[in-house]
């Protein structure tokens, strides 16, 4: 094999972009402060204000990826999607409107991520693994949220299946925003998680970076 071909082979697994580590660097910052500065005592739209801005810098961040076409958009789309999202969470009575916002990013997720490669063998143990978290759930869960809670499940499990499919950061963001999720749904409906909040703003931040990268990665080289 000369040496052409090698070097080839050997191309980082994402597309030549632009400083896209440096670029990154306001978006940690930004998830740093929203940590260490976030208080239920402060104003609800402070802490709104610092909550959505990771995610609406990554939805900036995006418009620096080459090509750009759908992907990057619906990418966009899901990003200000969660951003209404994570604002209606702050107030646990805008809790449907939150899940709502959020059911519609996945939407979106899912119709970036497509349905090729299919993978169906993926779906079932994802919707038996599901089924068993929400039957652990059903008992601790408010009437009025039961069958919203369900929908959104379908579609975070149906967004899960296709990124799993589709394969490089977008694999491991999506099973991160679920892991996120799950611990969300359990320290709301259940019992406290130690350093519950913690662990799921750093899991979401986390998914929604690697998912955003999906968009700079060169799809023929995608992980699985």
């Amino acid at each position: 094999m000369d040496a052409r071909k090698e070097g080839l082979l050997r191309k980082p697994r994402f597309s030549a972009q632009p400083r896209v580590g440096l670029g990154l660097l306001p978006f940690f910052l930004a998830c740093a402060v929203y940590l260490l500065v976030q208080n239920a005592d402060q104003p609800p739209w402070v802490n709104v204000l610092l909550k959505i801005l990771p995610v609406l810098y990554l939805a900036g961040f995006l418009g620096t990826a080459h090509p750009g076409g759908g992907y990057r958009s619906l990418l966009q789309g899901a990003l200000l999607c969660s951003a209404v999202g994570d604002a209606c969470l702050v107030w646990p009575e805008a809790l449907l409107y939150g899940m709502a916002a959020f059911g519609l990013a996945h939407l979106l997720y899912l119709r970036a991520f497509g349905l090729t490669p299919l993978k169906p063998g993926l779906l079932l143990p994802l919707l038996l693994v599901s089924v068993l978290y929400f039957r652990l759930l059903h008992p601790h869960i408010p009437p009025q949220v039961v069958w919203p809670l369900l929908a959104y499940s379908v579609v975070l499990v149906a967004m899960l299946w296709r990124g799993l499919a589709r394969g490089g950061s977008a694999h491991w963001g999506a099973l991160l925003f679920v892991l996120s999720d799950s611990v969300l749904a359990w320290n709301t409906f259940t019992y406290r998680v130690p350093h519950g909040h913690l662990l799921v703003m750093t899991t979401y931040y986390s998914a929604q970076m690697l998912i955003t990268l999906s968009a700079f990665q060169n799809p023929r080289l995608k992980s699985h």
